[in-house]
C-alpha cells in the first residue's frame, strides 16, 4: 500500500461532504491537498482549517480555464499533482418530461464535462509523477431510477470516461479508478430527502441494502484506501460491486419490474413536488451558483 505522506491530491467538490472530509483525511495522513469548489466562503473555512497543507481555488469545473488555474496554483505551491479525486457532482429532480432543461444540462455538464476538465488540467503533472486518478461515479451508473435520469446518465458517463482514460494512460505509469457509492449521507442526499417525499419513499421501497444510507465517514475511509492502493474500483459499501456485476440483469425486462411498478405513483408525485418547489434541483445548488434555472 502506498502512503499518502507527501503526496499532493487535487480534490473537487471539496467545500462540503465527501470532498471536504477526504481532504481532512489526506492531510491527517501527511498529504497535501489542492481543494476546489464553487462555494467560496465555505471553501475558505476548510482551507483555513487545513493551513499550509492546503491550497484552495474557487473554480467551476465546467470551465476549463478556471480548473487549469486551480491546478497551476497547486503546482506553484507544492511542485506538482500526484493524485486527482474528481468528486464534484450534483443532481436534478423530476421526470424527463418535466425536469427543467437547464438543470438537466447542468448536471451532465458538472458530472461529466467537469470530470474531463479536472483530469485534463491535472493530467500532465499526473503523468510526470506516474500518479493516480479516482473518478467519482455512483451506484446510479448501474441502477437507473425514475426521476433521476440526468444523474444516472452522467454517472454512467463518468464511469466510462474513467475506463477509457485508463486505457490511454496505463502504459505511462498512471492508474485510474472509478468510485461507486450507494446512498451516502451527504448534502446531496439530505437535500433530496428534505425536498421530496417521493424521493424518500422511493428509497424506502428499494429492496434489501439498496434502501440503506451509508455514513460519510465510511465513504471517506473507502476513498482513502482507494487512493492509497490506487484501486481500479472503489465500492461503498462493498456489496455495490455485486450490483455492478449484475447490471445487465438489473436493467433487463425482469430486473426493472420493481421500478416499473413504482413509477406510475412516484413520478407524478415527484413532478408535483418539484412544481411546488419551483426548482428542479436543491436550493443549495441554486444558492451557490452551481445551477441557474430557467423561469417557469
Amino acid at each position: 500500500m502506498a502512503s499518502l505522506r507527501g503526496k499532493v491530491v487535487l480534490i473537487t467538490g471539496a467545500a462540503r461532504g465527501i470532498g471536504c472530509e477526504t481532504a481532512r483525511a489526506v492531510v491527517k495522513r501527511g498529504g497535501k491537498v489542492v481543494i476546489v469548489d464553487i462555494e467560496e466562503s465555505t471553501l475558505a473555512l476548510v482551507a483555513d482549517e487545513l493551513g499550509d497543507s492546503a491550497v484552495s481555488a474557487v473554480a467551476d469545473v465546467t470551465d476549463l480555464a478556471s480548473m487549469q488555474a486551480a491546478v497551476d496554483a497547486g503546482i506553484a505551491k507544492f511542485g506538482g499533482i500526484d493524485m486527482v479525486l474528481a468528486n464534484a457532482g450534483i443532481a436534478s429532480y423530476g421526470s424527463v418530461l418535466n425536469v427543467d432543461p437547464i438543470a438537466f444540462r447542468r448536471v451532465v455538464d458538472i458530472n461529466v464535462t467537469g470530470v474531463f476538465h479536472t483530469v485534463r488540467a491535472a493530467l500532465p503533472s499526473i503523468i510526470e509523477r506516474k500518479g493516480y486518478v479516482l473518478v467519482v461515479s455512483s451506484l446510479a451508473a448501474f441502477t437507473p431510477a425514475p426521476g433521476l435520469a440526468a444523474y444516472n446518465a452522467s454517472k454512467a458517463g463518468a464511469e466510462m470516461f474513467a475506463s477509457a482514460l485508463r486505457l490511454e494512460v496505463k502504459h505511462l505509469g498512471v492508474d485510474v479508478g472509478s468510485a461507486h457509492m450507494s446512498w451516502i449521507d451527504t448534502p446531496l442526499v439530505q437535500d433530496a430527502k428534505k425536498d421530496l417525499s417521493a424521493f424518500a419513499e422511493m428509497l424506502s421501497n428499494l429492496p434489501g441494502p439498496l434502501s440503506q444510507t451509508t455514513t460519510v465517514d465510511k465513504c471517506v475511509d473507502a476513498f482513502v484506501a482507494g487512493l492509497e492502493k490506487r484501486k481500479r474500483r472503489v465500492y461503498v459499501p462493498g456489496w455495490v460491486g455485486a450490483i455492478g456485476t449484475l447490471r445487465s440483469v438489473i436493467t433487463s425486462k425482469v430486473g426493472e419490474q420493481s421500478s416499473l411498478q413504482q413509477a406510475p405513483h412516484i413520478i407524478p408525485k415527484m413532478d408535483a413536488e418539484v412544481a411546488a418547489l419551483g426548482r428542479s434541483t436543491s436550493a443549495r445548488n441554486i444558492d451557490s451558483g452551481a445551477v441557474v434555472e430557467s423561469d417557469h
